[in-house]
């Protein structure tokens, strides 16, 4: 059986998570923090970071690399189209996502999630760059009703965990959702796939792991 190291607070640690069970594809999950400098997470993840996947072939890092290893071991239940063509598509919407929307966020988390500031210079970078890439992943992106199109596939896996963090983020750091106001719908995107049963056992343990870190904080104050 495959293990998946890492913790459900990642988004990219549920992109794959969601991934595996849409794929009806037997695990078991291991916590392992982030950045962790632990020799047995860096012979398996070199930089500490997560997810990573152990396999009876060994370990695998990078959570586009195992979605397709996943792709391709266990074509069961595909999560891409046989068209090469077509499923690169949705590849390039993934990348889009992950680099040009989420990758730019993350750089406004400490502000919006975490308790720390963002540099007005920085903020004024993020909201310049989005205001640029957005347009540009709304060329791509047909939300019909899915991401990439009428299917649910490794794109909507990629956008369901990132899109609302990107909204979350633009709203409390700069006042404005900016995928809202250039018009994505991320709202019904996330309220669609939400409704699948792998969606909710994702985001029920999140929850419950979120809950038990709350817990666990008010009882060291």
């Amino acid at each position: 059986m495959i293990t998946l190291c890492g913790l459900t607070l990642s988004n990219y640690y549920n992109k794959v998570k969601l991934a595996l069970l849409e794929k009806q594809i037997p695990f078991q999950e291991e916590l392992v923090m982030t950045k962790s400098a632990d020799e047995a997470v860096l012979s398996c993840s070199p930089l500490g970071k997560v997810p990573f996947l152990k396999t009876p072939q060994g370990p695998l890092c990078e959570s586009q690399v195992i979605m397709d290893y996943l792709e391709a071991a266990y074509p069961e239940h595909p999560l891409l189209p046989a068209d090469p063509f077509a499923a690169a598509k949705l590849r390039e919407l993934t990348a889009f996502i992950e680099l040009h929307l989420e990758l730019v966020a993350r750089e406004l988390y400490a502000q919006a999630f975490f308790g720390g500031t963002v540099s007005e210079s920085k903020q004024e970078w993020v909201r310049k760059t989005l205001d640029k890439n957005i347009p540009a992943f709304k060329r791509l992106a047909r939300f019909a009703p899915y991401v990439g199109g009428e299917t649910f596939t490794q794109a909507d896996c990629a956008a369901w965990v990132s899109l609302p963090l990107v909204a979350m983020a633009t709203k409390a750091v700069l006042g404005e959702d900016l995928l809202a106001a250039h018009g994505v719908d991320w709202k019904s995107h996330a309220k669609l796939v939400g409704e699948r049963p792998a969606a909710q056992k994702v985001a029920a343990d999140r929850k419950a792991d979120t809950d038990r870190q709350m817990a666990a904080m008010k009882a060291k104050a």
